[in-house]
């Protein structure tokens, strides 16, 4: 159990340190990013009775449970913490903030889901696969889903911070839903859409990490960002 145990939590909190160290010059309370990810983990729980809620009234097709029951249940209730529990607070100051606590929210999450599958499917013969695909996946979503929460909260004018807001849970639904598709119809060749679909995943989210990090120590220097930065969604 210990070692099934330690295979489920390596994973997402080596992501989490990943992003969390990145940030050099004003690094997050660390009991703030503890916080966020056991939120994270008490969130899976009331997501499980909803989503199980959901698939018992409605008839739902493999697009319903992609990008429904999976991807909008699941990021909504991870935005919506997220913004009542950090956005908010005083700690979150600069940009690149977003990435690390909806990153500690989102791997929190993944991690107490990795923990159940690995316990209840196989233990340590699942866990690579789980490490490189959901884990990831979870923290890469909320990578994103934290980039634009930190446009958002230093944006002007108010229609601004409204649109970023806005991409800031539509971009990860959008991405958990196709992520979950492609596992529901890929069949046998779902690794050779998966990978295509993770290299970009990756791509894109250690991109905007770079870019908001950039934006974060502009605003400690109190200088102004590069206009390819500024304008960059």
């Amino acid at each position: 159990m210990l070692s099934t145990m330690g295979a489920a939590i390596a994973p997402g909190i080596a992501i989490l340190s990943y992003f969390y160290l990145k940030d050099k010059y004003e690094t997050e309370p660390l009991h703030m990013v503890v916080k966020s990810f056991i939120i994270g983990i008490l969130l899976v729980f009331p997501v499980m009775v909803i989503q199980y809620g959901f698939q018992e009234e409605l008839t739902l097709g493999k697009v319903g449970q992609s990008f429904f029951i999976a991807g909008f249940l699941e990021e909504f209730f991870k935005w919506f913490i997220i913004y009542y529990t950090a956005y908010k607070h005083v700690e979150f100051d600069e940009p690149y903030d977003g990435i690390v606590y909806a990153a500690a929210v989102s791997v929190g999450f993944a991690t107490i889901e990795n923990f159940f599958y690995l316990v209840s499917h196989g233990g340590l013969s699942t866990a690579f696969y789980r490490a490189v695909l959901p884990v990831s996946s979870h923290g890469l979503f909320g990578v994103l889903m934290g980039y634009y929460l930190g446009k958002a909260k230093f944006a002007e004018p108010l229609s601004r911070q409204r649109f970023y807001l806005v991409l800031s849970l539509l971009i990860p639904v959008l991405l958990h839903g196709t992520y979950d598709f492609i596992l529901m119809v890929g069949g046998n060749v779902w690794p050779w859409l998966m990978i295509p679909f993770m290299i970009f995943l990756w791509t894109v989210a250690l991109d905007r990490s770079r870019v908001a990090l950039n934006r974060s120590i502009r605003t400690a220097f109190g200088t102004k960002y590069d206009q390819e930065e500024v304008e960059k969604v």
